[in-house]
């Protein structure tokens, strides 16, 4: 199985079959067999097969994970001393809501298990982040996953999902979120960004009109708009800014919830591979429960 493991993990990094086979020695019937082996044997399909080009479901997302795991592991099994302490300098790049909540936690295990390990956090918004882990200025990038397609030479896991609210002042009335947003003043999460995008397309999608009164792409400052009762905004519950600050509340979208998904974003599978597999699992396991 560690074959098929290898052959999926190749499929997602060269985004496609076809494209994996070829960097494998592989014809593109033989790679969509080994996929197919590997999902009958997990009982569920990896990709969505709807799509012209290979893209993982939520459920083949999370085995990737796990399988990029195993191999790393697996490949170490011939090492007569055992694992090995990780050394050098791993740089990251990492939005700013992560520096502060999941992010450190993760370090504080990674460094307790290799203390010669040097990290270096560079902050960033995602798209810059992006262009700083495809010019190999970082190893790494925690970031918000992004709106299009990914460059088939990186790979993308998913760490958690966080649910956008409508944030309103503590004091207006009504829990009618439609009527909220097409009633008061718009606080909009920066259109280009990426989470704004999201917005943006929320809003086209339940063909919702608002008005807008100020942008900005700081969630921070988006809620404490909100706390001055300056309008209504459509905002991440994200764990570096919660609770909420006084004078805020929070309405839930029902069914028409939607996510900011965040996760690591990393670039081959060279040389930096184990310690960026180690930053991923550290990362996975510090992951805390939102408050509810």
């Amino acid at each position: 199985m560690i074959t098929e493991l290898k052959t999926l993990i190749a499929v997602v990094r060269y985004g496609g079959f076809s494209a994996a086979g070829e960097q494998i020695g592989l014809t593109q019937s033989a790679v969509s067999s080994q996929i197919q082996r590997l999902e009958e044997s997990l009982g569920f399909a990896l990709f969505d097969r709807t799509r012209r080009s290979a893209v993982l479901n939520e459920a083949g997302a999370r085995v990737l994970a796990r399988a990029e795991d195993i191999v790393a592991l697996y490949s170490k099994l011939g090492d007569a001393g055992g694992d090995e302490e990780l050394a050098g300098t791993l740089r990251i790049g990492a939005i700013a809501s992560v520096q502060s909540s999941v992010l450190p936690r993760a370090l504080a295990s990674l460094r307790k298990d290799n203390p010669r390990l040097l990290v270096n956090i560079l902050p960033g918004v995602s798209m810059r982040l992006m262009d700083q882990l495809d010019s190999a200025e970082i190893d790494a990038a925690i970031m918000i996953r992004p709106p299009f397609g990914i460059l088939p030479e990186m790979s993308w896991q998913p760490l958690m999902r966080e649910p956008f609210k409508l944030l309103i002042p503590k004091d207006s009335k009504g829990r009618d979120w439609r009527k909220l947003l097409e009633t008061q003043p718009f606080l909009r999460y920066e259109r280009t960004s990426f989470g704004g995008r999201l917005v943006t397309r929320f809003l086209r999608d339940n063909k919702l009109s608002v008005r807008d009164a100020i942008e900005l792409d700081e969630i921070a400052g988006l809620m404490k708009l909100v706390a001055e009762s300056l309008g209504v905004a459509l905002v991440p519950m994200v764990e570096a800014y919660l609770p909420l600050p006084p004078g805020v509340r929070a309405i839930d979208l029902g069914d028409k919830t939607f996510y900011r998904e965040i996760g690591i974003l990393r670039k081959g599978l060279g040389s930096r591979q184990p310690v960026v597999l180690a930053l991923q699992k550290h990362l996975r396991e510090a992951i805390a429960p939102l408050p509810a």
